[in-house]
Parts: structure tokens; sequence; C-alpha cells
């Protein structure tokens, strides 16, 4: 035991004093909150670009206000001018497109029969906007031709929002339902990156030591296994620091970034901002959902999944990483590898999926139930259902699975490890893991 203590100590502090890894811990959430805010820049300035949309109607059924400006597009009537000199200007000027909208009576053949001219390919959000507003007016005309009163029709619309509960009589809404999904994917996909690079982290020190004839040395006063188990847990144990210092750095940056715009909103209304211009500027940086969306996560099981995620991060790395390390003992270089790689990575890449097409419409069907239980795919599956509300029944069920299967593949992959460490200048094929599994003693 005090062997394996002093590999993962070993192992954990080459780690953490790794100029990378210090660099790294620090600098990446203030690149995740850069690159968000960049994205977000991005969006705000391809947004600004206003396209100019003119448009041709011979049927005479559309006016100005059919076509009502937003933030990005602009329409201009150019019906006076016709469609052949219309197109000319247009491809010459610094138009975005011509729409045109033939002379036909029959509306239902009318609605099949409008063209969209344009000098690149247009956005499909642009071309469903456009649809709606013609499907909006045609439905209309159409309606007010069978004589129905238009007034009646909108007066008669009612807006539903449906309040739901569950049965201890919790509140719940769209909102935390979107936010739920959001954090078990942010989650799920947390959990691969880091199984990924963290496994083949050790991988690659093992591959290190073997080139470097250094592992003959080792074992010569250690059991392969303990090695394995150490450096497994080292890892671990270093990936977790970091996570954990990722998270607080985050926490502390949301709250600073909070706390500046609850100051701003204050120093506003006690500085004789009228209540509209208040409002404007509530609006402008989403203030107001902001704090909703706070409350919200608030009313998450914020311990139960944090919990649940070091319990889920520990198994599945530390699954994963039995098996990267018997793969680095079997080979001599990393290129030899990646024959290896792709049955590992398929049930990861198979977790994700499987959480992304099924959770998000149903978290509690059959299919996400049973792999969240499966171990190869529960840390990733599980963890994306869990803000739905999982019973402990089903926790403890897929915990136990997860943690039999983690020693039952630190058992096989140590029988791989310890003829593998030793075996150089042969390529190895599945046929000769095999045979390893075989040897005793």
């Amino acid at each position: 035991m005090s062997k394996l203590k002093l590999i993962i100590k070993r192992e954990f502090i080459a780690k953490v004093r790794n100029k990378s890894f210090i660099v790294m811990t620090f600098l990446s959430p203030l690149i995740t909150v850069g690159m968000g805010a960049l994205v977000y820049f991005f969006m705000k300035k391809n947004d600004e670009k206003v396209k100019k949309i003119v448009y041709v109607d011979e049927s005479r059924l559309f006016s100005k206000d059919d076509f009502s400006d937003s933030k990005t597009i602009h329409y201009e009537d150019f019906t006076s001018v016709g469609i052949d000199e219309t197109k000319k200007k247009v491809e010459a000027g610094d138009y975005y497109g011509v729409l045109i909208v033939p002379k036909i009576d029959s509306l239902e053949i009318l609605a099949t029969s409008i063209e969209f001219y344009s000098k690149e390919s247009p956005s499909l959000s642009l071309i469903n906007s456009l649809e709606s507003k013609i499907e909006s007016k045609l439905r209309n005309t159409k309606l007010t031709n069978l004589g129905i009163d238009l007034d009646k029709i909108a007066s008669s619309k009612i807006k539903t929002q449906i309040k739901m509960f569950d049965f201890s009589g919790e509140e719940s809404s769209k909102l935390i339902n979107g936010l739920k999904i959001g954090v078990g994917a942010i989650a799920g996909y947390l959990l691969m990156m880091f199984v990924i690079i963290y496994g083949s982290s050790v991988m690659r020190s093992v591959i290190e030591e073997k080139t470097s004839r250094i592992i003959e040395i080792i074992v010569s006063s250690v059991k392969p296994f303990q090695l394995m188990l150490g450096k497994i847990i080292g890892n671990a144990s270093a990936g977790l620091l970091q996570f954990l210092i990722w998270g607080v750095l985050l926490f502390i940056i949301g709250t600073v970034a909070a706390s500046f715009f609850g100051l701003s909103f204050t120093e506003l209304q006690t500085s004789g901002v009228s209540a509209e211009q208040l409002e404007t500027a509530k609006q402008a940086v989403g203030a107001d959902k902001m704090q909703l969306v706070i409350q919200e996560i608030l009313r998450l099981p914020i311990l139960k999944m944090f919990v649940l995620f070091i319990f889920y991060f520990l198994g599945g790395f530390m699954l994963y990483s039995s098996l990267f390390a018997a793969v680095g003992a079997a080979v001599d270089n990393e290129t030899d590898t990646q024959q290896f790689m792709l049955p590992i990575m398929l049930p990861l890449i198979l977790g994700v999926y499987v959480g992304f097409a099924t959770v998000i419409n149903d978290p509690h069907g059959s299919i996400p139930v049973i792999f969240s239980h499966i171990p190869f795919t529960s840390p990733i599956v599980m963890l994306m259902r869990v803000p739905f509300g999982v019973s402990w029944g089903e926790l403890v069920i897929s915990m136990s699975l997860l943690v039999a299967t983690f020693v039952f593949m630190v058992w096989l992959a140590a029988k791989i490890y310890r003829v593998g460490i030793l075996m150089y200048g042969k390529k190895p094929t599945y046929k000769d893991l095999y045979k390893w599994l075989k040897y005793k003693g």
C-alpha cells in the first residue's frame, strides 16, 4: 500500500508541476469566457449588417405593412419598376435580393409560384421569414374572400401558459427544463473530454517509461498492477483538481459579472434615470432574463449533481484509463496505438450521441435508462439525466455496475500491462493481447 501511495504521489506531483498544466489551469477559464464574449461580439456584428431586399408585387395583394422592416432586413417596393429592370438594378446595386410575386388569381397556385433571386445563397432564417410573411398574408386574404371577419379571429386567440408542478408541489418551468438539458449536456461533454485528455496522458506516460527502459527498473520493486493503478489514480487526482479550480474561477467570474450588472442598475436607479431608460438598459443586457436564469439554476439539485459528477468522473476516468494504460504498455510508440483506440473511443462517442439524441426528448425513456446503467456509457448518459431527477435506486444500480466493471477492467488490463511493458520491437495485434491475457504467473 505504501508503494501505491508513492506512485500516486509521484504521478500527481509530476502532473501538477508541469508548466502546461499550470498555465492551462488558470488560463482555460479566461479563454472560455473570452471565446464566449468573442462569439457574442461576432454575432452582434453580423446582425448589424442590414440586408436590402426589394419586391415586385404583380398580384397587388401585398402592401408595405406586409413587409415590415426588422433590425437586419430592409424592404423596398420596386413594383412600379418591373421585373426585368428590377433584376438589373438589384444585380448591379448593393441590394441583397429580389422577391417576385407573379399575377395569379388562384391563391393556392400563387403560394407555390413566388420566386426569390439573390447574389449569394440566402440563409434558412431569411427564407423562413419571407415564407411566414407571405403565408400570413395569403391566409388572411383567403379568409376575407370567404367572408370571415379577421378581427374576430384575432380576438379569439388566447395565449396558453401551463404551470408545471411535481407531486410534491414544487413549481417547474420550461426555462428550468432547458437549463437541465444544458447543464446535463455540459457535464457529459466535459467528462468525455477529460477522459480523452487525461486517459491519453496516462497512455503517453506509460509509453515514455517503456521506451526509455525506466519501466524495467520500476517493476523490479513494484508490481505492475500497483504501477498501473497508481498512474490512473494520480492522473485522476490531477484532473479533478484542475476541474475544481476551473469551477471556482468560473464561479468567481460569474459572480463578479452579476454583481457588476446589479451595481450598474442600482446606480442608474439612484441617479435619476427614468423608468423607461432603465428598462431599456436592462433589455440591452438581458438583466431580467439573467436574474431569472440564476434563480432557476439555484433551484437545481446542485449538491447532488456535484457529488455525482465527482463519482462518475472518477469512475469513468479510471475505467477508461485502465484501457489506455494497457494500450500504452502494449505498444512501443504512439503511432501504433491507433488500431486499439477506436474500440475504446466508440462507447464514449456512443454515450454522447445517445445522451443528446434521447435525454433531451425523454430523460426517463427506456433507451437513456438502459445506457445510463451500461458502465461504459453510464458516466455520460447518467450525468445528463441527473438534473431531471433520477431515483436513488437507479443511481445505486448504475454506480454499483460502474464500480464492479472498473475493478474487473483494471484486473483485465493489468494482465496485458504486466506482459506488454516488457515487450519490445514487435507491433502487437489483438491476437497477441489475447495470449497475454491467458499468461499465468
